[in-house]
């Protein structure tokens, strides 16, 4: 879907008129109704606006999300898993997991490894199979390579 679609369909679920959007996110009736069409985009603000209002991602609004993983863990999110900063925006960075209410859960890495490889091995994937993978890949994330 793309962005107008999908803003169309938010505000249709939501049972909202043009203005009662456009009243929320501080724009014109007009603005909501271009958006709409297809005639522009919302800007960076009134996206992060929509996002807490609608209670999703601004990936998923913008209709082609990227894959996005947790910089911290590495799993892969969605608008169920993503984390939310204090005041309630989507935090696309992290996954609800690692980061909480404004902090981060691991502080070690050793001790994310140790979570992820207890959880992660199965019988195709033993425990120290897993372990060597995710001392492999978890030092490439954003949030470890940023904090080492």
């Amino acid at each position: 879907m793309e962005t107008k679609e999908i803003i169309f369909e938010l505000r249709k679920q939501n049972h909202l008129t043009q203005d009662e959007l456009a009243e929320k996110t501080f724009v014109t009736r007009q603005a909501v109704s271009k958006w709409e069409a297809g005639e522009a985009i919302p800007n960076t603000e009134t996206l992060k606006l929509l996002s807490k209002l609608f209670n999703i991602s601004i990936n998923t609004l913008l209709g082609t999300p990227q894959k996005l993983i947790c910089q911290c863990c590495g799993m892969p999110l969605d608008d169920s898993s993503i984390s939310k900063e204090p005041d309630g925006a989507f935090n696309e960075e992290y996954c609800k997991w690692c980061y909480t209410d404004g902090n981060f859960v691991y502080k070690d890495i050793n001790t994310l490894i140790d979570f992820l490889a207890e959880h992660m091995a199965n019988e195709s994937f033993p425990k120290e199979q897993a372990k060597a993978y995710f001392e492999e890949q978890i030092p490439k994330l954003n949030y470890w390579s940023k904090n080492k």
